[in-house]
């Protein structure tokens, strides 16, 4: 898309969406009280909001290569960072990890060692962060079709972070408390659809009416 149709859209949303909703972001200047943490990844075809149909206001975000939550105490701290803001500081009381079908980093975990030349920081950051999910699929799913294998494991790498999740202090201790709910989260680009991991049944189910917390420990068959 042109730079010019960005301006043109930045210049819409101030002509029209601001304009009925003033009131709005005269309160969002105060202060900011979201209701859900939701992590998901920085591919172009995925919008939180969008796909909520949430207001400004309501998702503190946070956004990566592969919706990774970075395990507490690693080397990348912008994540953890941004966790223990949302959760200690702004008081969310539901994290939502939402993967997606097609995901490329997924399809690059897959092949990671292709990646070595060609984006080397991307397979740093996959090598560093998603190796748990590589070890699972290459120990575990021996025999399934590429096709398979990549659904796999976009589901197995939202259940990944959903524990790593786990290991943040700020997280843990509202568990704990029973003040805080983990959701994982999968959004299929192609229907619209999101499924949610349903622990009852080991499988990401269709999401209607309501969402499954996420106990531990997670099992998905």
């Amino acid at each position: 898309m042109p730079l010019t149709r960005i301006i043109q859209g930045v210049n819409q949303f101030h002509e029209n969406y601001f304009a009925a909703h003033q009131e709005l972001f005269e309160q969002l200047s105060q202060s900011q009280s979201p209701d859900v943490l939701f992590i998901t990844c920085s591919d172009s075809r995925i919008d939180p909001f969008l796909i909520t149909q949430s207001p400004p206001g309501r998702l503190f975000v946070i956004r990566n290569v592969g919706n990774i939550v970075s395990t507490y105490g690693s080397s990348s701290i912008t994540e953890a960072a941004a966790i223990e803001y949302a959760v200690q500081a702004l008081g969310v009381k539901e994290i939502i990890v939402c993967g997606h079908s097609h995901c490329g980093a997924m399809r690059g975990l897959l092949q990671v060692g292709s990646l070595v030349e060609t984006m080397p920081m991307v397979y740093t950051w996959l090598r560093t962060h998603a190796e748990a999910t590589r070890r699972l699929l290459i120990d575990n799913y021996p025999n399934e079709t590429p096709e398979r294998l990549l659904k796999i494991a976009i589901e197995q790498n939202i259940l990944s972070q959903i524990e790593n999740l786990e290991t943040h202090p700020v997280v843990r201790s509202r568990l704990h408390a029973g003040t805080l709910n983990l959701h994982a989260w999968m959004y299929e680009i192609e229907t619209g659809s999101v499924y949610a991991f349903d622990a009852a049944h080991h499988k990401f189910s269709l999401l209607e009416q309501r969402s499954f917390p996420v106990p531990d420990p997670l099992i998905l068959r």
